[in-house]
């Protein structure tokens, strides 16, 4: 292959990295600003590419996925991350929406949602979230700002960063992320999935692209190891499974990989941070649900099946009741029947037809537009792959666990999902009132021993993701040969130092009904008035976005 293109983007980067130095942030702030105004520019292309490549009718409502996963994504991290770096320049620190809590032992429970400044606590009425940080973390020392002291005299490391295929939002915020947070210059190589973006990328961020800070290139698996042998590279970057992690750090070969994880002679001898597959589990903690509460937690969970044709790390992939809970049955029928009314989707991912095969154990019938599957009473023994396998593909598994009560459930199932379900990166539990009422000193001391880098407490993970104050990434612990679900996080607007975890705090129904939901009527409108409004924030456009959630 013509490996031209790669060689004068590395040169470039590499010599503006010789002649410029440092990155103040003052220079973040105009770059982020800048980056906002092409984003609108762009926006409205990026989703019509993003819809054709899926095969989403321009109309309809499954269109505001791309919205919400892409531009609106993009634009909520400029501005939140804005918002902190102009509280840097003005005070030295971020202004945290709240203050911190102590919880027995001393751990340090940061509040990070809703945010200041763009309108949160109305537009998402009754919806919280916590970082959790490590409980060697001191009131003195909240924050690390060590990425921010690139301002003068110091070269701006190299990062290759391996995009996403899935998402369009991944690759964008992990280059956001790199250069304006951690103060690197990157080099993008897009996902062969999903490169037709790469023109509204470089639209969008065309600021980093003229100060010298990003370059973007095309290429397939060679271009990526061309890319990752070559000296100019000093960090990487990877999203994707921990299949290509590995072949990337250890070697693509099964013996060699081995090897050297026994030996501890990775390939590569240069930082590797990454965000990686999930097994992604939702615990319903047994009790007393109204029939509307019933109702909102299997769609909640049908949406996060459905989305993105299931294509997404945080898809719930397991479901884990109580055998011995009345409404268990009620329920799973409730969630068939929500999957039963949502249109099936393109199978864009490679090989989405062969894993579906192999993981319900049966043949499609229609390899191009796959069935949404839900394999009720799976057994990790008779199946073990639904539950140690992320299958990245729609089908999801049910589980039951035998409790005599509900805290004990909640205990059984909590560890569960850490010793026999695979991943680190995203757990959801959906507990009835009166447990939260009369049980929360359980409740808490069982979100804190998930081993998970994101915890919903009766809402989807991919808001913890999509919020970008709340830092995102596996659970802390993870290593080179025992990667899991990912080294390091993202997103972290506040500039949280050593974070455990996030945890998204909701009630078990929201009103209005989420724009995330399949069944909302006109998700897309209220999309672009988010945009709106976290592109240029203001009385105006709140009001807009809640009358275009009105008459919906």
């Amino acid at each position: 292959m013509d490996l031209s293109e790669l060689d004068q983007a590395l040169e470039e980067l590499t010599a503006n990295n010789r002649s410029e130095v440092g990155l103040s942030v003052a220079a973040r702030i105009d770059l982020t600003e800048q980056c906002l105004c092409c984003l609108s520019e762009a926006a409205r292309e990026w989703v019509d590419l993003a819809c054709a490549a899926k095969r989403i009718p321009r109309e309809s409502s499954t269109c505001a996925e791309e919205v919400l996963a892409g531009p609106v994504s993009v634009a909520r991290f400029l501005q939140v991350l804005l918002i902190s770096l102009k509280a840097i320049s003005a005070v030295g620190q971020p202004r945290l929406p709240g203050s911190p809590r102590s919880k027995a032992g001393g751990q340090i429970c940061v509040p990070v949602f809703p945010t200041s400044g763009i309108f949160d606590a109305l537009v998402f009425y009754g919806l919280s979230a916590e970082a959790w940080l490590n409980p060697d973390v001191s009131p003195e020392n909240l924050f690390d700002l060590t990425g921010l002291e690139r301002s003068a005299n110091f070269e701006l490391p190299l990062t290759l960063v391996l995009g996403a295929g899935n998402v369009s939002a991944i690759p964008a915020t992990d280059v956001l992320t790199k250069i304006l947070q951690d103060g690197e210059r990157v080099l993008l190589k897009m996902n062969p999935v999903n490169d037709y973006l790469k023109p509204v990328f470089e639209r969008s961020f065309s600021p980093l692209i003229d100060a010298g800070l990003l370059r973007i290139v095309s290429g397939n698996a060679e271009a990526g190891a061309y890319l990752l042998e070559h000296a100019a590279i000093d960090r990487v970057h990877i999203t994707g499974s921990t299949q290509t992690h590995d072949a990337i750090v250890w070697g693509s070969d099964s013996e060699e990989c081995h090897t050297r994880k026994e030996n501890n002679q990775p390939r590569l001898e240069i930082p590797v941070t990454s965000e990686l597959g999930n097994v992604s589990p939702w615990i319903v903690v047994p009790g007393h649900y109204s029939d509307r509460q019933l109702q909102f937690q299997a769609e909640n969970i049908a949406a996060s099946i459905v989305n993105n044709a299931s294509f997404n790390c945080l898809a719930t992939k397991v479901i884990v009741t109580s055998a011995d809970w009345p409404d268990r049955d009620q329920f799973l029928m409730l969630i068939e029947q929500k999957l039963q009314q949502i249109s099936r989707r393109y199978a864009y991912y490679p090989g989405a037809a062969e894993r579906w095969q192999r993981f319900t154990g049966s043949e499609p019938d229609d390899k191009e537009y796959l069935p949404w599957k839900l394999i009720r009473d799976a057994d990790p023994a008779q199946s073990p792959h639904l539950f140690q396998e992320e299958s990245f593909v729609c089908v999801c598994a049910e589980t039951a666990l035998k409790a005599e009560t509900a805290s004990g459930f909640l205990e059984q199932a909590v560890e569960f999902v850490n010793e026999d379900v695979w991943g680190t990166l995203c757990a959801t539990l959906t507990v009835p009132d009166a447990f939260r009422n009369a049980e929360q000193a359980i409740l808490d001391r069982c979100i804190g021993e998930l081993n998970y880098g994101a915890v919903g407490i009766n809402h989807w993970p991919a808001l913890n993701y999509a919020f970008m104050s709340t830092p995102w990434g596996g659970a802390p612990g993870a290593t080179l040969q025992d990667v899991v679900s990912g080294i390091g996080n993202v997103h972290n607007t506040y500039f949280l130092a050593d974070v455990e975890k996030t945890v998204l705090y909701g009630p078990l129904t929201l009103f209005p009904k989420p724009v995330w939901f399949p069944s909302h009527s006109n998700p897309e409108a209220v999309g672009w008035r988010l945009f709106d409004l976290y592109t240029k924030p203001s009385l105006g456009n709140l009001l807009r976005t809640g009358l275009t959630v009105a008459l919906k």
